[in-house]
């Protein structure tokens, strides 16, 4: 009898358009139990806010745009999902790492009517690591029109860095004003050439899943219609992956992780728990 060889995570045109253009889909990740547990972390986040939450619309929005952060620990279906699905096993395919760590969960809700675009950004500048090995995952549980889903600018990920800004007032709150090159105006870019960047967005359906850099820029429209947009996003870090304190407070901040976690050490801490190979 001929020997049943294990699948991979993730074909390899996959992991070849992830390393080219830091941006990709994977069709059906979460199994229809798995997008169950995701929902009902949702819906106990919404319940029951962490003091990370935060409201990231403004005032006058028709809906309401919310976040929260680092709620693994405390929502069991959240940590269900990181440790048994296969979203750790495609994060090292992608990022072509032996290892993978966790750094933190994200939970994103935008309800039905929400105005509040998502502006253009990296998020690796708001973070407290660094690393080439990395990668970002977001899944939604509500089907999500190509108008509201997020956007990519192909090959951003290569760098550089860029002036990380708060959302709500443009305000340079983690790197000091002037010592990182602003973002381009990619929106005025694609008016005067729609040709000037190659963006990245795919419709996506429950159990979706993007994976992404996170040095990737991107962005997200409002919600349009009657349908909220709920979100669960996970942050993955790879071998070369190193603890890097900042003077100010970063997001999602890790209070007195300095103190355990020298500059340049990698992230073995348990906050961020080995999540591949299985067992660690």
């Amino acid at each position: 009898m001929s020997e049943t060889l294990p699948q991979p995570a993730v074909d390899e045109a996959t992991v070849a358009a992830f390393q080219r253009d830091g941006a990709v889909v994977v069709r059906g990740l979460a199994s229809p139990a798995e997008l169950a547990l995701v929902e009902r972390g949702i819906e106990k986040v919404l319940a029951d806010p962490s003091e990370r939450f935060l409201v990231a619309s403004r005032d006058a929005d028709a809906g309401r745009f919310v976040e929260d952060f680092c709620n693994w620990q405390r929502i069991p279906e959240y940590e269900q999902f990181i440790r048994q699905s296969r979203a750790a096993e495609v994060a090292a395919a992608l990022m072509g790492s032996r290892t993978v760590r966790l750094f933190h969960d994200h939970t994103l809700v935008k309800e039905p009517g929400t105005q509040q675009r998502t502006p253009w950004h990296q998020d690796q500048p708001y973070y407290n690591v660094e690393g080439r090995q990395n990668c970002s995952m977001w899944l939604p549980v509500d089907p999500v029109a190509r108008t509201s889903t997020l956007e990519f600018v192909a090959g951003s990920h290569r760098g550089p860095w860029l002036m990380p800004r708060s959302f709500m007032d443009d305000q340079a709150k983690w790197f000091p004003e002037g010592s990182l090159q602003d973002l381009p105006d990619i929106d005025g870019d694609l008016a005067r050439d729609a040709g000037a960047h190659r963006i990245l967005g795919w419709q996506l359906e429950p159990g979706d899943a993007v994976f992404f850099h996170m040095l990737e820029l991107h962005a997200a429209g409002g919600v349009e219609g009657p349908h909220r947009r709920r979100a669960f996003s996970v942050r993955f870090l790879g071998d070369d992956a190193v603890h890097a304190p900042r003077a100010w407070t970063t997001s999602p901040a890790f209070p007195g992780l300095g103190d355990e976690l020298p500059a340049g050490a990698p992230m073995d801490h348990p906050l961020f728990p080995r999540l591949w190979p299985r067992g660690g």
